[in-house]
């Protein structure tokens, strides 16, 4: 449940195959880690998660493009999903003494001690994307990003119009492809999922096997490849992202069996090439999590350094974000 200090900026739409067409970007990460502005720029420190699928690349340049549009000094760091790569980077973003620092954490325990640091030279924190668990709130400023857990129960909703579409009958028995171990949108997609399970469908469906991918290609591939000897009875595969679901897809057609029909695929993202393999059939519907988070953490960014209430404000956001809603799901999309 999303309290007041959390702001959902992404908008979440829900897509199924054939009733959609998308224009995205394809990926083009850059290391490049600067930023434009003038002597009174604001200095941001960004401490990325990595970049371990299209959403995240997408996610990147968001943020890159929007700090040079700001006219903000970006000091960016990649932590390639190690924690401790990120509290290193937090550190030398707070002896820069930059005027702010956000980052996506990698997983959402264990920030606790870097994030006194920071209050303790009175640098404002924003998280973005992910969530963190801390026994002091006060720790950080605000979280823009979304509701993981809605996202869950969004893609037990779609699947079952994927399964009364595809005229399935009798046991619904899914494979569920998990990203990283302690991340927020793991655990919250997850748990959305299982509370649409539990009212609805505690005699029809089961989650026969479950595991993480880490939210890669390679990780969907290969743990989709020793599901489908352990399990060669799956008929439904819940990916926590679109590129495990097309990591999944490559053993699935491995095996023999066709993705999508064989095999119904929900998974949660709307990138690029999740799209592409939706259009082909091989993805059943995706739900949408979108990551252009950049034009919106740069406003956060520029209240909290001018020492401005952001409550209000993401008030007025949250009540945009719910009108523009319907937006997500027209093929101008951008990435």
């Amino acid at each position: 449940m999303l309290n007041r200090r959390n702001f959902i900026a992404a908008a979440v739409g829900v897509a199924a195959a054939g009733g959609l067409a998308a224009c995205a970007k394809k990926d083009d990460s850059s290391s490049d880690s600067s930023g434009s502005g003038g002597d009174k720029a604001i200095t941001l420190g960004f401490s990325q998660v990595g970049s371990e699928s299209g959403w995240r690349t997408a996610n990147t340049d968001s943020v890159k493009e929007a700090a040079k549009e700001a006219g903000y000094t970006l000091k960016f760091s990649d932590a390639q999903q190690k924690q401790e790569n990120q509290i290193s980077a937090i550190r030398s973003f707070i002896a820069q003494n930059v005027d702010v620092i956000a980052f996506s954490p990698v997983v959402v325990t264990g920030w606790d001690a870097v994030l006194k640091e920071a209050k303790a030279k009175k640098i404002p924190v924003v998280l973005t994307d992910r969530s963190v668990e801390t026994s002091d709130e006060s720790l950080y400023v605000t979280l823009v990003g979304s509701d993981f857990t809605d996202e869950g129960r969004r893609a037990a909703r779609i699947l079952e119009k994927v399964l009364e579409k595809a005229g399935h009958k009798g046991a619904v028995k899914i494979a569920q492809l998990e990203g990283t171990t302690g991340a927020a949108p793991a655990i919250e997609r997850a748990k959305g999922f299982k509370e649409v399970m539990e009212a609805d469908h505690k005699d029809d469906w089961k989650i026969v096997v479950s595991q993480t991918g880490d939210f890669t290609r390679a990780g969907g591939k290969q743990v989709m490849a020793a599901f489908l000897q352990s399990h060669p009875e799956i008929n439904v595969l819940f990916a926590h992202n679109d590129d495990m679901a097309i990591g999944a897809i490559q053993s699935i057609e491995a095996a023999g069996k066709k993705p999508g029909k064989d095999i119904l695929i929900v998974s949660i993202d709307g990138v690029h090439d999740g799209f592409v393999a939706m259009s082909e059939g091989k993805i059943n519907a995706i739900v949408e999590c979108n990551p252009l988070l950049g034009p919106q953490l740069m406003e956060v960014v520029k209240k909290v350094h001018d020492g401005e209430s952001v409550e209000q404000w993401i008030k007025t956001k949250e009540g945009d974000f719910m009108q523009d809603q319907a937006k997500a799901a027209l093929p101008d999309r951008k990435y």
